[in-house]
């Protein structure tokens, strides 16, 4: 026979594992349900304990509440007092877990949290099936989330238990988060215990969750960590506004009060103002000549258009007019995927199934972002919502399915439609970048040039760097030392703000994404443009162990506080996807992309150690690897620089 001495009881309890006779109502005295399984009984009081609520430790280190240790009591400690009662918000007669922040869980409440800390949906689900939204709508109306506080209606949800109600997408929502808003520390899914102000509505959410950073009282709902891109209010203004993601202070024109992190602001071209060329970025005489295009209000100097031969079509005629919308409209005619399947629950759309050019089998939407798997369009971190194949490890980024067949490229010898083409191995004719993945290629002249996708699309302006401007584009310019890596400009293209005269290579935004991965951590490392220390010369790379400079941009892992070189991390094959293969001359098996972490074997060409990118054959009996650089194809692919 098993006896427990339980602290909230004066007498030992007796273990029974037998069920509950029908006529016997036995309900637990720390959660308040009804005992139907193996429970701890006091015979002379009537008391008794669940198993599990009879096992809960007397401590708890949740991750909502990282502040503090939960401590487990038999009863609240509080009174008249307004506690935050952590997920349901009722009063508890019952067992609780208590911080004196003012927080207090009811038991069961406890359990359910890790559930769903452990993101087990299925065993939730299971248990407690999901409600479509559709189902009560008017009952729903006043009806709120725990975790975003908003009404139920936005999606479908489950309800453990009455009075408590979580969003299938609020479950889904990762436990820790990076943020353009405040890149110093990562932001934790938490209990506002504080009551702060989110940074970028400046409303307090009181209950549910939102995602903080503890060390500066840095506060985002779950609604506002990605506010709409643009939106249109014809009550404030006439015009569009779009959103400025950057730590700036500014005056809000409809309140009147200051505010310092997101903002919405008005980008539409002011037809009453001075005009800007849309090439060189000074002032357009509208007493004299120019090329304007009302509907994009975009303007440029008449000199400007015709500089760069490349960079325009002449069109004479309604022939050519009607030549270029033909070609246009064809475009629009040959998507790049077809849908093969909307998958629903309930009315709701919650996923996508299509057939994509570039690939055998069907793909599937999916946000389920696994642990560094690489874009097989443009051989980046898969980081967002991606289509994958469920047959094989084939995946691309939304963005990269939806990239057009043809595609005309800004800068090059024609302004002739270029190609969109799978599975290359090329060097883009812009970037000058060894690249796998999708390209563009020339079909109409001998040229035969391939652009990888980040080349095909150059914006003319862009917010980048850590800078509060609008950053323009600037097909050459001479002098001055690019912000992000330090090299002088010698005639090519950057971005600037004239203004703060703050000047970064286009290709230094191009080749370095926000966020990247190296062996040097375990965790993501984030794009980085300022150093917060004063101690510049105790600067140094956590890679090549190098000193850095205090005044160029870096990745750093705010968690393992490592920092490195920019270089060092994206290497000198960056674009080059690690597991493709292809067939060359070199050997007669599948050749596959490698970049050995650990192990590093002799090349069989060269016999120095593979320390980076290397070739590798497919099949496993066969021992053959060389440098990449020993490859005939590596060197092929530098006869057409």
């Amino acid at each position: 026979m098993e006896v427990l001495s339980h602290f909230s009881h004066v007498h030992p309890l007796i273990f029974n594992d037998e069920k509950s006779h029908e006529s016997e109502e036995v309900y637990c005295c720390a959660c308040g349900e009804l005992v139907s399984g193996p429970r701890f009984s006091c015979m002379e009081c009537g008391f008794h304990l669940d198993k599990n609520c009879a096992e809960a430790p007397a401590e708890m280190d949740h991750p909502f509440h990282r502040k503090h240790n939960l401590k487990f009591r038999s009863s609240s400690p509080y009174v008249e007092d307004n506690p935050i009662y952590g997920f349901c918000n009722n009063i508890c007669e019952n067992f609780v877990y208590h911080c004196s922040c003012n927080l207090v869980f009811h038991i069961k409440c406890a359990f359910l949290s890790y559930k769903i800390l452990e993101k087990n949906f299925r065993e939730l689900v299971d248990q407690y099936p999901l409600i479509s939204s559709k189902c009560h709508s008017q009952e729903l109306e006043r009806v709120q989330c725990f975790a975003c506080q908003k009404s139920l209606l936005d999606s479908d949800y489950i309800s453990p238990y009455s009075g408590f109600y979580l969003h299938k997408k609020c479950f889904e929502l990762p436990l820790e988060i990076n943020h353009p808003s405040h890149r110093y520390h990562s932001f934790f899914l938490q209990f506002n215990t504080d009551h702060l102000p989110c940074q970028m509505c400046q409303e307090i959410q009181h209950q549910g969750l939102v995602y903080c950073c503890s060390l500066c009282k840095f506060v985002i709902h779950i609604k506002c960590v990605s506010p709409p891109p643009i939106i249109q209010d014809l009550s404030s203004h006439e015009h569009p506004l779009t959103r400025w993601l950057r730590e700036s202070p500014f005056t809000c024109d409809a309140c009147g009060t200051l505010g310092n992190y997101v903002s919405y602001i008005c980008m539409t071209y002011n037809e009453c103002t001075a005009q800007v060329c849309g090439f060189c970025h000074e002032e357009v005489n509208m007493e004299c000549g120019s090329y304007y295009c009302s509907k994009c209000k975009f303007i440029i100097h008449v000199n400007c258009a015709l500089k760069e031969a490349s960079w325009c079509y002449k069109i004479e005629s309604k022939d050519d007019f009607d030549k270029l919308n033909a070609m246009l409209v064809a475009i629009t005619l040959d998507p790049s995927f077809l849908v093969v399947e909307m998958i629903k629950y309930g009315e709701n759309v919650i996923n996508t199934k299509i057939k994509h050019f570039s690939h055998r089998h069907n793909l599937v939407l999916s946000d389920e972002i696994k642990d560094r798997s690489y874009c097989d369009g443009c051989s980046q971190l898969i980081l967002t919502s991606f289509y994958g194949c469920l047959e094989c490890d084939f995946f691309l980024h939304k963005s990269c399915v939806e990239l057009p067949k043809k595609q005309q490229i800004l800068s090059l010898i024609h302004q002739d439609f270029f190609v969109l083409i799978p599975n290359c191995i090329f060097i883009c004719a812009i970037c000058v970048q060894q690249c796998t993945g999708f390209a563009y290629r020339c079909e109409v002249y001998l040229c035969k040039e391939h652009v990888c996708v980040r080349c095909a699309d150059i914006p003319l302006s862009c917010m980048s760097g850590g800078h509060k401007h609008l950053l323009l584009f600037y097909n050459r310019y001479f002098g001055q030392c690019c912000n992000a890596c330090g090299d002088i400009f010698d005639g090519n293209s950057v971005y600037r703000c004239k203004a703060c005269n703050f000047n970064v290579h286009s290709v230094c935004i191009n080749l370095h994404p926000q966020t990247a991965w190296h062996k040097v951590d375990r965790h993501y490392l984030v794009l980085t443009f300022h150093e917060d220390t004063d101690y510049s010369e105790y600067l140094y790379c956590d890679i090549c162990e190098e000193q850095r400079s205090p005044y160029t941009w870096f990745y750093h892992c705010a968690i393992c506080d490592n920092s490195a070189h920019l270089h060092c991390v994206v290497g000198d094959h960056p674009f080059i996807k690690r597991g493709m293969t292809f067939i060359d001359s070199d050997h007669p098996h599948v050749l596959v992309f490698v970049e050995k972490v650990y192990d590093y074997p002799r090349c069989c060409n060269c016999g120095q150690h593979c320390l980076d990118l290397a070739v590798e054959c497919s099949d496993a009996e066969c021992k053959y690897i060389i440098h990449w650089s020993c490859s005939t194809l590596y060197n092929r692919l530098l006869e057409y620089i």
